[in-house]
């Protein structure tokens, strides 16, 4: 059984995985805008995983005897001042993100809650992924600067990501 205390931590941070969906498909809406498909998908991509997240931790608390609580959703910003500020808004977000999934591993040591923290390594290892991407990208558009055929070209090349769920061994 979860202690209430973890319960609703893990809640705020189900709301806080749906509201970073809103926050990539909101991006992704802008860089439709722009005809930068390859920039929309990745963030559309990025949407699916964390939808992905929100829900495993959704199934998580079901599993532990806990209940998934919805909370409102906050409305996401729709507008940035070029893809650069972008990703350095997506890489600044994920490293918000790392910090909240810290958060819930340290309440789950402090509830010797031993399950919780070995389901929150998981978390861990995907926020350094998540981060490096977000930075990754971010070099790259530095690098880029005003240069419209170099834009064009990571534009294709984010065009290829794909969202492939992880597979669980249940």
């Amino acid at each position: 059984m979860i202690s209430k205390k973890l319960e609703e931590a893990i809640n705020d941070q189900i709301n806080a995985e749906f509201y970073s969906a809103y926050l990539y498909l909101s991006m992704a809406a802008y860089f439709d805008d722009m005809n930068l498909k390859g920039f929309a998908n990745w963030t559309r991509v990025q949407a699916q995983e964390e939808t992905y997240h929100a829900l495993k931790f959704f199934d998580y608390l079901a599993e532990r005897g806990g209940r998934a609580i919805l909370q409102a959703i906050k409305e996401p910003p729709n507008k940035w001042e070029s893809p650069l500020d972008v990703f350095e808004k997506i890489y600044k977000h994920e490293c918000y993100v790392t910090e909240r999934i810290n958060n819930l591993v340290k309440l789950a040591k402090e509830k010797n809650d031993n399950a919780a923290e070995i389901f929150l390594q998981w978390y861990v290892t995907e926020q350094v992924e998540e981060e490096a991407s977000a930075n990754e990208i971010v070099k790259k558009l530095k690098l880029i600067g005003d240069n419209p055929n170099a834009l064009l070209l990571l534009d294709s090349q984010l065009a290829t990501r794909v969202f492939t769920p992880p597979t669980t061994t249940k």
